[in-house]
């Protein structure tokens, strides 16, 4: 795909945001009620594009939480069209009054949210993603420019098409919402330098593309991060909640960044819940990476090296590290963590602040699972990403996330003095 062709496509998408920003909140959720239903009628023809692209994956040798990211079946394209409907349940941002004043002088000041306008949106693997980010950003006003990765082409086109032919029906410009078909890496590189063009990019998948994409891009970036994800299991611990809790944060979902990679343990507590630990691992065939101390105590477990305390695993795997104190374990997460979730298992509530106040995390639990960390869970209706950067947007981001806003000031013929 040349240069000259991105920018047309961009210049269509920019054409379809004005187009998109004066439409009735209504109409926008008719219109995600119908790409719903259309994402259950032809389910048929998303699966089979999909079994092509498990096809592809399986013979070149993904990694298996890799597949489960990329495949799809009945149950989740449901999930996919549910989020839709969700999203339409949802308060539309666009045109919201978020402060009002009046100035001495007369002027009367209005900060009103407003979409931003064309969004980028580059990503790996997960085609449900394609859906989420259409109904985020239909319904915040916004054109959206899909950029996934070549894992996932025949499905992501085939959720496109669907989604342009539900609008093209309706009467409205299908230019809501662009597919790059190319995959090659050059026509990525070339959609990161079309600042003036899109307004924001959103790159969403592993480490090495979020990097890239921050590192290149002449577009202001979003940064989604990856989850080097940790639970600390302090010395006033509930071991019956903390072992369930650390299972569903490692085993639902192996191939998400949400889940735990890493485990914190008070050694005051380490030779009760290890074992245990270590016994409801097994039944996941999870490879446990434990310091000097742990593996004393898990004879099984495998000596961590310095890089184990810093990696986002996406399998099988976690790292074990003993501490003597909660600010030992705070220190260690913030020096390891990717800014995305961390935990706390805990009874007592001034530790529970302590955590909560010190770790530098967009999300903290106490006593739940950070497999929570999700649009869906937090009632957004879906998400675009999970942002682990402190400017604009942090954690999950839903509707108000992909919203700017600009001040209207009306005024009785003042002027300055």
């Amino acid at each position: 795909m040349t240069t000259a062709e991105l920018k047309k496509m961009a210049e269509l998408s920019r054409q379809a945001a004005y187009e998109l920003q004066t439409m009735k909140p209504q109409d926008k959720e008719i219109e995600l009620l119908k790409c719903a239903e259309y994402l259950s009628i032809y389910k048929d023809e998303i699966l089979a594009a999909n079994a092509q692209d498990i096809e592809r994956a399986t013979e070149n040798g993904m990694h298996p939480g890799m597949i489960d990211r990329l495949r799809l079946d009945d149950a989740r394209i449901e999930a996919m069209a549910e989020g839709l409907r969700a999203v339409v349940k949802l308060k539309d941002p666009v045109g919201e009054v978020m402060e009002e004043f009046t100035r001495p002088n007369g002027l009367k000041i209005r900060k009103i949210r407003v979409p931003i306008g064309v969004i980028g949106i580059i990503y790996e693997s997960r085609p449900n993603v394609t859906a989420d980010a259409f109904a985020l950003t239909f319904k915040s006003g916004n054109a959206v420019i899909l950029k996934g990765g070549s894992d996932a082409i025949s499905s992501n086109k085939a959720i496109v098409d669907l989604m342009r032919k539900s609008l093209s029906s309706s009467g409205l410009n299908p230019d809501f919402v662009q597919l790059i078909e190319d995959t090659d890496r050059k026509t990525t590189q070339d959609m990161m330098k079309l600042n003036g063009y899109i307004d924001v990019l959103i790159p969403r998948g592993g480490a090495g593309l979020i990097k890239t994409v921050v590192e290149k891009s002449t577009i202001p970036v979003i940064e989604t991060g990856t989850g080097n994800c940790h639970i600390y299991v302090d010395k006033y611990a509930d071991l019956d909640k903390a072992v369930p809790i650390i299972i569903n944060a490692k085993t639902q979902r192996i191939g998400v960044c949400n889940a735990c990679e890493s485990l914190v343990i008070h050694k005051e507590v380490a030779r009760q819940i290890m074992p245990r630990l270590a016994e409801a691992l097994k039944e996941y065939q999870v490879e446990i990476r434990a310091d000097e101390y742990a593996c004393d105590i898990i004879p099984e477990a495998v000596k961590a090296t310095k890089d184990d305390w810093g990696t986002e695993y996406l399998d099988y795997i976690v790292s074990m590290k003993t501490v003597g104190s909660v600010e030992e374990a705070v220190e260690h997460i913030n020096k390891y963590n990717t800014k995305h979730s961390e935990a706390i298992i805990t009874e007592d509530k001034t530790t529970a602040q302590y955590f909560c106040d010190r770790v530098d995390a967009a999300c903290v639990y106490v006593n739940a699972s950070t497999r929570f960390t999700d649009g869906f869970e937090f009632g957004f209706g879906a998400e675009i990403g999970i942002s682990t950067q402190k400017l604009h947007a942090r954690g999950p981001m839903g509707l108000k996330e992909l919203t700017s806003y600009k001040y209207q000031i009306t005024g009785n013929g003042q002027i300055r003095p």
